[in-house]
């Protein structure tokens, strides 16, 4: 129960890193408010929960719409009170080559990806600074280190978002630590959603360990981070990759 009685916000927790995420920290004692765009999804998470005798909420946001991030605050507060961790997990994927993508293309992974994560920053920062204590994990990539033909958009996204993250560690500090992952191939709906791990096997080649990762692998990096085991790491972005970024 390494965070009992803690308010975990989870962001992009109806399914993949973020669900295994939610299950996990509820798991260890977290009231986990879950968030997502379809509503069947979020009851199904925190149903399962509930069935283990956890606690957790859910609230319908879409992080490309900014204006969904104060009803998240404010229906958080109302819950619970407070907020303690921030997990910023929701993602967009972008697969559009550069001299193809549209300015709403781009927008919008910039709204999902970035933006949505520093608004919410500013609003739950000021509840943790006001405690002494709170940990933010933001979700970046591999493709925060490098590029590939026909993402730029992503990429871009991504490489904004582990800039931001370092920012957030200056600036926020030394009540608040924030750190990132950097997940690699990991076996989620979005993957599954280009083809799955097989239209990915090149990373799967030049990979050390020769596997596609799990929802599983990134959430038990999120618990670490999330607990004081984690309480002299601030500013990293932590690989979670196989190796592929060696």
């Amino acid at each position: 129960m390494r965070l009992k009685d803690k308010v975990a916000i989870v962001t992009g927790s109806t399914s993949g890193m973020g669900r295994a995420t939610a299950l996990l920290f509820a798991r260890e004692g977290a009231k986990v408010v879950v968030t997502g765009r379809n509503e069947e999804r979020a009851k199904a998470v925190v149903d399962q929960i509930k069935s283990e005798g956890f606690e957790a909420i859910y609230v319908i946001v879409d992080t490309s719409k900014i204006e969904d991030i104060q009803t998240l605050v404010d229906k958080t507060l109302e819950a619970y009170g407070t907020v303690d961790i921030l997990f910023n997990n929701a993602g967009a994927l972008s697969i559009t080559p550069l001299q193809d993508v549209t300015l709403e293309e781009w927008n919008n992974v910039f709204n999902v990806n970035v933006t949505s994560a520093l608004v919410l920053v500013q609003k739950v920062a000021p509840i943790m600074k006001k405690k002494g204590k709170g940990v933010i994990i933001n979700t970046v990539s591999v493709a925060s280190f490098a590029a590939h033909h026909g993402f730029a958009a992503y990429i871009a996204s991504k490489h904004a978002m582990a800039g931001l993250s370092k920012s957030m560690a200056w600036e926020l500090g030394p009540e608040i630590r924030v750190n990132a992952i950097a997940p690699g191939l990991i076996h989620t709906a979005m993957v599954d959603s280009i083809g799955g791990p097989s239209s990915l096997q090149g990373m799967i080649d030049n990979c050390p360990l020769k596997r596609v990762g799990q929802p599983e692998d990134i959430a038990n990096v999120a618990l670490f981070l999330a607990t004081d085991d984690s309480s002299f790491i601030d500013g990293q972005i932590i690989k979670v990759d196989g190796g592929f970024e060696i």
